[in-house]
């Protein structure tokens, strides 16, 4: 039978993501601002959650339909059939998202979407789930336009950007997903050079290392779907045998990782290591600004420290030109790829991007600039 889903993903992003879904076979594919819809098969959902680099989750519709009141979400809530879908011994949570809704207070819809599956389920089986708010077996989306209320189950469980592998904390991350999409952005390809100077936990590296070696993202962890009734484990380990045969093997990559922080650099080599990929690597630490080029050519990724995350904004300041200066010298003929959420750094950084792609980071509007490195000393002031 022919389901339907819909995948969030980071605003900006959604081109790629679009790509990934129809390489897996999806159908009636369309992007929307922060997501794709498609709709295929219940194998199609496992294998979007097994190897989408982009998806943030991958959500199936269960229902909709217009509303006016609380009462009207309550009744779609009520008439779905979730005990075909889900065990009355799992544990709920209900997550409402809202654009343009007359509605005032969304935990009250919370509050109302829970009365209307568990009074379902006290109908159908006498008793109903329990609320975990902390570590569901199923979560359930609501999202409410200014008409239409969309329900939906979540079949990734914890969000696609926990890869299973990461062990390191760092002060300021970056979501996989987003990382594995300025990526592609920049155009590498697995075989080229790249250079993340300012590794903090390896997020570049890692993503980068496994789209080398063909590695599916979501090989290191577990799925909310396979706490679904429409769950089969037989056709599912048939899913998850041949992506694991997929991958590819190699002595090294030409992946470099460097830091000045020792700590960021042993927390990235960490984070490698979890996931097998510590020997393809190459780690240094040291300040970018007295870092030579490992190549030729080749490109480099990287999130510099901006005043919202990191560091002292006069040091910053004095910073940037220092960055600018250091690509002119060492790095002509590479491309740069600089993410940040500093409006500062383009006009700091004295060269011209080629190109600016407006991303999101969580809710911190940030630029990917992008940098091609010639020889000399022509730089163009902003």
């Amino acid at each position: 039978m022919t389901e339907h889903f819909f995948s969030p993903c980071p605003r900006g992003l959604e081109t790629f993501l679009v790509d990934e879904l129809k390489a897996l076979g999806a159908d009636n594919v369309a992007d929307v601002p922060g997501g794709v819809s498609f709709s295929g098969d219940w194998a199609l959902c496992w294998r979007a959650n097994l190897e989408s680099r982009i998806a943030t989750r991958v959500l199936w519709k269960a229902g909709e339909d217009w509303y006016r009141s609380e009462d009207d979400v309550y009744q779609l809530a009520h008439r779905l059939p979730w005990e075909r879908w889900f065990s009355k011994d799992m544990k709920l949570r209900i997550y409402v998202t809202a654009s343009r809704s007359p509605l005032k207070s969304l935990n009250f819809v919370t509050l109302r979407i829970k009365d209307g599956v568990c009074d379902r389920f006290r109908e159908e089986r006498g008793t109903r789930p329990s609320i975990d708010t902390r570590q569901p077996d199923v979560r359930i989306h609501a999202f409410l336009t200014a008409d239409r209320a969309t329900l939906y189950l979540d079949t990734s469980g914890e969000a696609l950007t926990r890869r299973g592998f990461k062990r390191a904390k760092v002060e300021a991350p970056l979501k996989e997903n987003l990382a594995a999409g300025i990526l592609k952005l920049s155009g590498w390809e697995p075989g080229q050079t790249l250079l993340d100077p300012m590794c903090g936990s390896g997020t570049f590296a890692l993503e980068a290392a496994m789209m080398a070696l063909d590695i599916a993202p979501g090989i290191g962890r577990n799925f909310g779907f396979e706490k679904l009734t429409s769950f089969d484990a037989r056709q599912w380990n048939r899913i998850r045998t041949m992506a694991e045969q997929r991958r590819r093997r190699t002595p090294e990559l030409n992946i470099y990782a460097s830091d000045i922080d020792p700590q960021q650099v042993a927390n990235a080599r960490a984070n490698l290591a979890a996931a097998g990929l510590e020997e393809l690597v190459h780690f240094d630490e040291g300040d970018f600004v007295t870092l030579e080029a490992p190549a030729a050519e080749g490109v480099i990724v990287t999130n510099p420290p901006y005043g919202v995350r990191l560091g002292d904004e006069e040091e910053l300041q004095a910073w940037y030109p220092q960055v600018g200066d250091h690509l002119k010298r060492a790095f002509a003929g590479w491309r740069a790829y600089l993410f940040t959420g500093d409006p500062a750094l383009p006009k700091r950084i004295g060269l011209k991007a080629s190109r600016r792609t407006p991303l999101m980071n969580g809710d911190i509007e940030c630029r990917l600039l992008e940098y091609r490195i010639v020889a000399g000393s022509n730089r163009d002031r902003q």
